[in-house]
């Protein structure tokens, strides 16, 4: 009989040690280190990896790749997977506990079951009944989307061969569990080695498959971070369990471009696509408001107008504060140092606060110039024609404008929700041929905040 042996594995990063170690040197966290019996009664056996028969080719020789895709008929969905379901792909959807991953895959998993044949959801966390229960609330009781609470991935692929559907569902990867390995499940050796075995299983058999994973406190993917690398596509679930709102956003995607989002409106019959966007951003818009402003942004290749709020009030006691939400902490915290040294506006004794409506995140900066002049507006008490009024640009250290990307169809958009007048920087160099909406281009923030005065 083997020797027993063991070692000691970080959870968040897989950092190997042959004793305890009180702090990861791989990722610096603290108690993370746990340990996992290596050998024993039951030798380790690897799963067996694709044999591949190709031979090495020039480039110029190879065809290139047409993926074929199945159409989930979830256009926002679609949109952030890059047209729709590539055959053999792994994609990965993180998100918090309640904020609608399993129910979105549920309504997938019934439209494409009903449309291309079987589909498989594999739950190792609710019984087959609590999946039947939501799927009669939210209509998907497809004849071919077969249900099993089962976390062995030894007895899913047992599955995958004997009932060969053409899509399939893990929910979630944390609860698996492979015999030959004598760690729990969910430590890194078995999602390690389950998420090996089931990208083995999908790319053979050319069957794409979706893979729920949990998220730390943080809001951080739990486990490895090797899972990511060897996933095809990363969703990420984004929004507030008390907001009605979700956006699923493409943190990587092998098949289409990164940072599209798809967003849904949760209701009682499930996840509802959101076709305006902008709409739904701006509907509770006041018209004219102290520290409010709407900019645009573009998420992938979709241009969102949204809401950025702005307050400013004195502090009270201790070193100000600077909360943001929606919005980088480090961005906020620039645009604010160059307010006080540039513009001469005293923040120092100032609790400043930012919040972009809606719950989404902002990416980029284009919103700088937008956030600048929420924040000079409500330290002034000065009001904005917010239904009338975009701002969009970058603030450089110095105070200039900066230019930036995607300007005409930002302003077609923002002209198309009906506002009447625009801030740009000078120095973009774009062809807008607007019929309603006129535009100012300027150089530094001191211009566009005289606009104000």
């Amino acid at each position: 009989m083997a020797k027993t042996k063991s070692k000691f594995v970080c959870q968040e990063c897989g950092y190997e040690s042959a004793k305890w170690l009180g702090r990861c040197p791989g990722c610096d966290n603290w108690a993370t280190m746990e340990e996992e019996i290596v050998g024993g009664k039951k030798d380790f056996k690897r799963s067996p990896t694709i044999v591949s028969k190709s031979k090495p080719q020039p480039i110029k020789k190879i065809k290139s790749g047409i993926y074929e895709r199945y159409d989930t008929q979830i256009n926002e969905l679609n949109r952030v997977l890059g047209g729709g379901l590539v055959k053999g792909s792994l994609s990965l959807i993180t998100g918090e506990p309640g904020i609608g991953k399993s129910t979105l895959i549920l309504q997938a998993s019934s439209t494409i079951a009903e449309k291309y044949g079987k589909t498989l959801y594999v739950s190792g966390e609710e019984s087959e009944e609590q999946i039947k229960m939501r799927g009669e609330r939210l209509n998907s009781l497809s004849d071919n989307l077969y249900i099993v609470s089962e976390t062995n991935v030894d007895v899913i692929e047992k599955y995958i061969e004997e009932y060969a559907p053409v899509f399939v569902i893990i929910d979630s990867i944390q609860t698996l569990f492979k015999e030959d390995l004598s760690s729990a499940p969910g430590s890194v050796s078995q999602v390690k080695e389950c998420s090996n075995n089931l990208m083995r299983i999908g790319k053979s058999k050319n069957i794409p498959m979706f893979i729920v994973a949990h998220v730390t406190k943080q809001g951080e993917l739990a486990g490895p971070r090797v899972l990511e690398h060897m996933v095809d596509t990363v969703l990420h679930f984004e929004g507030e369990r008390t907001q009605e709102f979700r956006i699923l956003r493409a943190l990587k995607n092998r098949f289409g471009t990164t940072s599209e989002i798809g967003v849904f409106e949760m209701k009682e019959e499930g996840l509802v696509e959101v076709d305006n966007p902008s709409a739904m951003f701006l509907e509770s818009l006041t018209p004219q408001a102290e520290g409010a402003i709407v900019v645009v942004t573009v998420e992938g290749t979709r241009p969102l107008l949204v809401e950025i709020q702005a307050l400013v009030s004195p502090t009270n006691a201790g070193f100000p504060r600077r909360t943001a939400v929606g919005v980088d902490l480090n961005r906020l915290n620039l645009i604010i140092a160059v307010l006080e040294k540039k513009i001469g506006l005293p923040l120092m004794n100032q609790d400043v606060y930012i919040n972009v409506v809606g719950g989404l995140r902002l990416e980029g900066t284009s919103a700088d110039l937008g956030i600048a002049m929420a924040i000079y507006s409500s330290m002034r008490g000065i009001t904005i024609p917010s239904k009338e009024m975009v701002a969009m640009g970058e603030i450089s250290l110095t105070g200039e404008l900066r230019p930036i990307g995607n300007l005409e169809k930002m302003m077609k958009e923002a002209e198309k929700m009906g506002f009447t007048n625009c801030i740009i920087p000078k120095k973009n160099k774009f062809k807008f041929d607007g019929k309603t909406m006129k535009y100012k281009g300027l150089n530094t923030l001191r211009e566009s905040l005289e606009l104000l005065s």
